[in-house]
C-alpha cells in the first residue's frame, strides 16, 4: 500500500514492523522477517535516511550497527509531506492531461467536434477509454445486441463504480430475456448503480460525465463496430437531454421483494409489479379468487392490494379504480 509513497515491499515490511514496536535492532527484526541482518540493517538505514526511522547509537563514527536500536518515525509526519506532495503531482498531472487530451482530439478531429472510429480494436479502446475518463457519471442506454464490447468483459464499468462514478443505464425491455441479464441487473444495483427499463431503446449510447458520448455511426447496425464520439458541443447537449427525457418515462428497477428472486418494475406513483399484476387481472374481469389463483397468491392479499390501490389513487370504487389507472398509465 505505501508503494504509491516510494516504499518498496522491503522497506514498508520493515516500516511496519518498526512502527507497532516502541523500538527493535536489526538483530531482532531479522529474526521475525527471516532476512539476514546485513540485509535487515541496510533497510533499517535506509529508513532512517529517509527521516522515516531514528537510530540511537553511542559509536564513535555514528555508523549504526546489529544492536542498534531503531524507533520509527511518526508516519503522518514522516510520510504526509510525501502524500501531499504526490497529491500536488496528480494534480499537475491531470491539468496536463486534459491539455494534452484537448490536443489530441484537435489534431485526431481537425478540429471537429466529432470523431468518426470505425477499426474494432480501436472503438473497444476508447470505448474503456471513456469510462476510465469519468470523475461523477456515465449515462448509457442499452440493446440488445452487443458485440464489439461484450457485457463481461467491461471491466472498466467496475473500475468506475468502486471510485464512485455514478452509472445511470437505461436498458431495453426485451433484454432481460437473454441469459444472466437479470443476475447482472441484481449486481448492479447492489454496486450502488441505477437501472431503469424502457419498451425499446432506439439507439445505444454512452454519455462520460458532460464531455463525451460514444454512439453508433450507422443508423439501423447496432452490431456494427463503426463508432462517433462527440466531444464537448450543443450535439453533447442535445444527447444528454434526450437521456433525460427518456429517463424520466423509463421505470426504475429494484430487487423482487415479493418473492426474493429477479427485478421488478417501479411503476409510476409507485406501482409496483405485483400492484399492476393484481390491477391488471381483476380489471380484465376476473374474481379475487381467481387473481389469486393466477397470481399463487391468497384471495386477502389481492383485497389487500386493490384496498391500497383504491387508497393511493382515491377511488370509492373499482370502477372508479379502473378509469383513474388508465389516466395515470397504471393499465
Amino acid at each position: 500500500m505505501l508503494s504509491v509513497l516510494g516504499l518498496g515491499p522491503a522497506e514498508e515490511e520493515i516500516y511496519r514492523l518498526l512502527v507497532s514496536r516502541a523500538g527493535a535492532t536489526a538483530d531482532r527484526l531479522a529474526d521475525e522477517t527471516g532476512r539476514a541482518p546485513g540485509e535487515t540493517l541496510k533497510l533499517l538505514t535506509a529508513l532512517a535516511g529517509r527521516g522515516l526511522a531514528a537510530a540511537a547509537t553511542d559509536a564513535a563514527d555514528g555508523e549504526p550497527g546489529p544492536a542498534t536500536v531503531f524507533t520509527a518515525a511518526p508516519p503522518a509526519v514522516a510520510l504526509g509531506g510525501t502524500l501531499r506532495q504526490r497529491r500536488d503531482d496528480l494534480r499537475a498531472a491531470e491539468e496536463a492531461l486534459l491539455a494534452l487530451t484537448e490536443e489530441y482530439r484537435n489534431a485526431a478531429s481537425g478540429g471537429s467536434l466529432v470523431e468518426v472510429i470505425t477499426d474494432p480494436g480501436a472503438v473497444r479502446h476508447r470505448f474503456m477509454q471513456l469510462q476510465e475518463s469519468a470523475r461523477r457519471e456515465i449515462r448509457a442506454m442499452m440493446v440488445p445486441e452487443t458485440t464489439v464490447v461484450r457485457r463481461e468483459h467491461n471491466t472498466a464499468e467496475d473500475a468506475g463504480v468502486r471510485r464512485g462514478v455514478l452509472y445511470r443505464t437505461i436498458v431495453q425491455r426485451d433484454m432481460f430475456g437473454q441469459p444472466g441479464m437479470v443476475g447482472e441487473a441484481l449486481a448492479a444495483l447492489a454496486a450502488g448503480q441505477h437501472v431503469s427499463v424502457a419498451e425499446s431503446v432506439p439507439v445505444k449510447f454512452m454519455i462520460a460525465d458532460r464531455e463525451l458520448a460514444m454512439l453508433p455511426l450507422l443508423p439501423g447496425r447496432r452490431t456494427a463496430p463503426a463508432s462517433i464520439l462527440v466531444h464537448h458541443s450543443g450535439m453533447l447537449e442535445a444527447l444528454i437531454a434526450y437521456f433525460e427525457l427518456a429517463w424520466e418515462r423509463a421505470y426504475p428497477l429494484s430487487p423482487n421483494t415479493v418473492d426474493g428472486d429477479g427485478v421488478t418494475e417501479v411503476r409510476p406513483d409507485g406501482l409496483d409489479e405485483m400492484d399492476a399484476r393484481v390491477l391488471a387481472l381483476v380489471l380484465a374481469g376476473l374474481t379475487d379468487q381467481a387473481a389469486a389463483g393466477q397470481l399463487g397468491v391468497s384471495r386477502r392479499t389481492v383485497q389487500r392490494r386493490i384496498g391500497e390501490l383504491m387508497l393511493k389513487a382515491g377511488a370509492e370504487s373499482r370502477i372508479q379504480l379502473g378509469w383513474i389507472a388508465a389516466r395515470r398509465g397504471w393499465a
